[in-house]
C-alpha cells in the first residue's frame, strides 16, 4: 500500500464517498489524479481494505459508494503506528528562483508579487476556516482535532512565506544592480 492508499482510507473513515468525491477530498493532502484514484480503490476494494456499493440515480449516472472496512480501519490504524517519511515538497516558484539570474527585475518581481498575493488569500482563507471552527473541537481526540490543527499548519506556512516572498521582493527592488544577460555559471 502506498500513501495515497492510506489517505483514501482515512477519507472513507470519515464518510462513505464516491470516487470522485475522493479525489476532491484528498487535494488539500496530497495531490492525485481520477487515472490514480479509481484503480486504487478497485485493488483495496479487491484487498476488502473497502467495500462498495452501486447508486443508482435517474438523472446521472449511477455511482458506486465506498465504505472503509474492519481490516481497512486495521491498516490505517497500523499505518498510524509507523513514522512519517520525509516531507517532499514541489513548488514551481522555488525552481524558478533558482533560476531567476534567467530573466529582468521586472519579472522577478511580478513572479514574486503574484505569489504574494496568493499567500495573503490562504491567510484570510485559513483565519476564517479557523473562527470558525468551535473550541471545543480544538482538543485531541475530536473527530475535527487534526483538521484544526492542519489549519493552524496551512495558516502559519502561508504567513512564513508571505514574509519571504515580501523579503525578496524587497530585495529586487533595493537591489542597485542589475545582473548581466550572460549566464554565471558555478
Amino acid at each position: 500500500m502506498n500513501t495515497l492508499s492510506y489517505g483514501l482510507l482515512a477519507l472513507l473513515a470519515r464518510n462513505n464517498s464516491s470516487g470522485y468525491d475522493l479525489m476532491l477530498k484528498i487535494q488539500p493532502f496530497w495531490q492525485a489524479k481520477h487515472s490514480q484514484i479509481y484503480p486504487l480503490l478497485s485493488r483495496m476494494e479487491e484487498q476488502h481494505l473497502l467495500s462498495a456499493e452501486w447508486i443508482q440515480q435517474t438523472d446521472k449516472p449511477d455511482k458506486k459508494i465506498y465504505a472503509i472496512t474492519p481490516l481497512g480501519e486495521q491498516r490505517l490504524k497500523e499505518w498510524m503506528q509507523l513514522p512519517a517519511g520525509e516531507p517532499v515538497s514541489r513548488d514551481e516558484l522555488v525552481l524558478k528562483a533558482f533560476c531567476l539570474w534567467t530573466t529582468d527585475r521586472e519579472n522577478a518581481i511580478s513572479l514574486f508579487g503574484t505569489r504574494s498575493i496568493y499567500y495573503q488569500e490562504r491567510i484570510h482563507y485559513f483565519e476564517q476556516a479557523l473562527h470558525k471552527m468551535p473550541e471545543e473541537v480544538r482538543q485531541f481526540g475530536t473527530r475535527d482535532f487534526g483538521l484544526y490543527i492542519l489549519r493552524q499548519k496551512a495558516l502559519s506556512t502561508a504567513k512564513a512565506n508571505l514574509e519571504w516572498t515580501t523579503w525578496v521582493i524587497d530585495m529586487l527592488k533595493n537591489s542597485t544592480t542589475e545582473s548581466s544577460s550572460q549566464p554565471q555559471h558555478q
